[in-house]
């Protein structure tokens, strides 16, 4: 009988067979069992039939197994996205599955609601299905994607790192940009500005804050944190408290685009001009936003740019690359629209 390093044997090891039970029954890497399975020319005669055997003893998903080698390739990329209505990452969606079509895979879509129990539902799934790899945003700062290390399912994350777990990062440069941002407003004579985020646990969000507290600590000032959820109505209730009171603030970096909407809203409600009353400055750059009146100042990023890379992350993986993780780091742009009011500034 058959044994594996752990000293079970295939019959009596709980649970279903791992990609590194097939390995370790095989002698050989984790990574040669995946471009087997991947449907890899390159893996020697001996070496290929020494997995293939391994998995069929250990029951190792044989149907799947005989598909992808007929088809040569991984069908499935999976992409988890923690609010599919918000345009940026509808648009990130979007670019994801055109490519992923592109290099023969289809895409399946999970939406989280920024809720970390629904996302480890969407990874469990995932890998139940066997996909390829995953494109994660993840909804806070630990993934839980140990259990697809171990089936060699290649995890990019996209726009936000997670705290634990190796994988490639495609990310933005949130500290330097709010940063700036802030200072511009900061330089237009401003001294009351808020920061209206959503949740600190989710990587991005806390690094566009630690920008706009930098900025706002280098010019003395006093911060003005308020929460907005990542969505319209809860920032609409957050400006609106803050704009009634003793001292409201005369400007505004928000973190998102949605949350813009609800700023905006409530400084509207509250019979106040933009820039004139209260100054704004936003991340994201959605199609609506320089048709807004004032149009909207932001910090956009090159959404198109960053899941395209995930993708190539993704497919550098499934090619056999062990090399460490990467973090690749993009840069906001600064478009200067109406809304913040500094556009006679550098």
């Amino acid at each position: 009988m058959a044994q594996l390093l752990d000293g079970t044997s295939p019959e009596t090891r709980p649970g279903p067979a791992r990609i590194l039970d097939v390995a370790e029954l095989a002698s050989v890497s984790v990574a040669t069992v995946s471009r087997v399975l991947n449907g890899d020319s390159r893996v020697n005669h001996e070496l290929r039939e020494r997995v293939l055997a391994s998995a069929s003893q250990l029951g190792y998903r044989p149907n799947r197994l005989a598909r992808n080698l007929r088809r040569r390739q991984m069908d499935v990329i999976g992409i988890v996205v923690p609010d599919i209505e918000n345009p940026h990452f509808a648009a990130m969606v979007r670019v994801v599955e055109a490519i992923a079509l592109g290099l023969g895979h289809r895409v399946l879509v999970c939406n989280t609601d920024e809720d970390g129990d629904r996302q480890a539902a969407c990874l469990q799934m995932l890998a139940d299905e066997r996909v390829s790899g995953i494109v994660l945003s993840p909804s806070g700062p630990d993934g839980g994607i140990d259990h697809l290390r171990d089936l060699a399912i290649p995890v990019v994350t996209i726009e936000r790192a997670l705290r634990n777990g190796p994988a490639d990062a495609v990310v933005a440069d949130n500290v330097a940009a709010v940063r700036a941002a802030t200072r511009r407003l900061i330089d237009a004579g401003h001294t009351n500005i808020a920061f209206v985020g959503g949740y600190s646990r989710v990587n991005a969000i806390s690094m566009r804050q630690r920008g706009y507290l930098t900025a706002i600590e280098e010019a003395g000032l006093a911060p003005v944190l308020i929460g907005g959820q990542f969505l319209c109505d809860p920032a609409e209730v957050a400006v609106t408290a803050l704009l009634r009171a003793k001292r409201p603030a005369s400007a505004l970096v928000v973190a998102n685009n949605l949350m813009a909407l609800g700023a905006i809203r409530a400084v509207r409600r509250a019979g106040l001009r933009i820039p004139g009353d209260v100054a704004v400055i936003a991340v994201d750059d959605p199609p609506w936003a320089e048709l807004l009146d004032p149009p909207l100042t932001v910090l956009a990023q090159p959404i198109h740019a960053m899941a395209t890379r995930a993708v190539e992350f993704i497919v550098r993986r499934l090619g056999g690359d062990q090399s460490p993780p990467v973090h690749d780091v993009f840069p906001l742009k600064l478009i200067v629209r109406r809304s913040c009011g500094t556009g006679h500034l550098p």
